[in-house]
């Protein structure tokens, strides 16, 4: 197989920027009031992949642990920012849950499969660890977001239901079994999806990534079956810590539901 990765000039990627003025037409077109957010969002993605590729670069030349590191950190935080800034809940703190989920089982899946599946030496080997690290939390942010969401939002519908559970004598870990096992599961699905439909309906992009730069599809496929396998876990490890902690959070002392009908940030 020839493995010559063909190159991507400046010139090819203003071309590529073409493909998307293609939706801010449509937007202009139907009046959606899209077109600044698909703007921001393009000029967002050149810096910030760009700015990412750059540091990768300088981090595979100085094969520092501590620096690889600290780009992770630098990475999780962000996660955790872009989480709060879509789950829409004022009366209940559930930054610092987020905070220690995202970090306990992203960082625990990112070692597990750089060193023990993939076996890279050293185990935070930046050309391994920051690639599957991004990939972890990327998917996994998704996933967080939907379920801290829908858990909140059906607190505030069942909020009756929950209030006379409590009354007839529940605790709140009785009062809120159902709406638990639902927030759990709307944050699971997408992950389920993917694995559903991956080979047959879309090749993902890492092994498309490996396939286009000269990679063995073979070598390709089997990479993608870790990644798969590990989004699954991470995704479930992060969703269920985190809604077992924020679940107390939503009842005071008193057992009284904190959580209201209002929104907020």
């Amino acid at each position: 197989m020839n493995s010559s990765l063909i190159s991507i000039t400046w010139v090819q990627l203003l071309i590529a920027l073409g493909l998307v003025s293609i939706s801010g037409v449509l937007s202009i077109y139907y009046k959606l009031k899209l077109e600044k957010d698909l703007a921001v969002g393009v000029l967002r993605s050149f810096v910030q992949l760009l700015t990412m590729g750059y540091l990768l670069k300088i981090l595979f030349g100085l094969n520092s642990a501590l620096l690889v590191l600290a780009l992770y950190l630098v990475m999780t935080f962000f996660s955790v920012h872009i989480i709060h800034g879509r789950v829409k809940e004022k009366n209940v703190s559930y930054l610092m849950p987020t905070g220690l989920a995202v970090m306990f089982s992203y960082s625990l899946v990112t070692i597990l499969v750089t060193k023990v599946v993939i076996g890279a030496e050293p185990w935070w080997n930046p050309q391994y660890f920051i690639p599957i690290g991004g990939m972890i939390a990327g998917n996994s942010m998704n996933s967080l977001a939907l379920s801290l969401e829908r858990f909140f939002s059906e607190l505030r519908n069942r909020r009756d239901e929950v209030e006379m559970l409590l009354c007839h004598g529940a605790d709140y870990k009785e009062a809120t079994a159902d709406i638990f096992r639902d927030a759990l599961r709307a944050g699971m699905i997408p992950a389920i999806n993917s694995l559903m439909g991956v080979g047959l309906v879309f090749l993902p992009g890492m092994m498309t990534g490996q396939i286009l730069a000269g990679a063995d599809p073979e070598e390709a496929v089997r990479y993608q079956i870790v990644v798969m396998f590990m989004l699954v876990a991470s995704t479930a490890l992060s969703s269920i810590i985190v809604l077992l902690l924020v679940r107390k959070r939503c009842f005071s002392s008193a057992m009284n539901l904190l959580t209201g009908g209002g929104a907020g940030a």
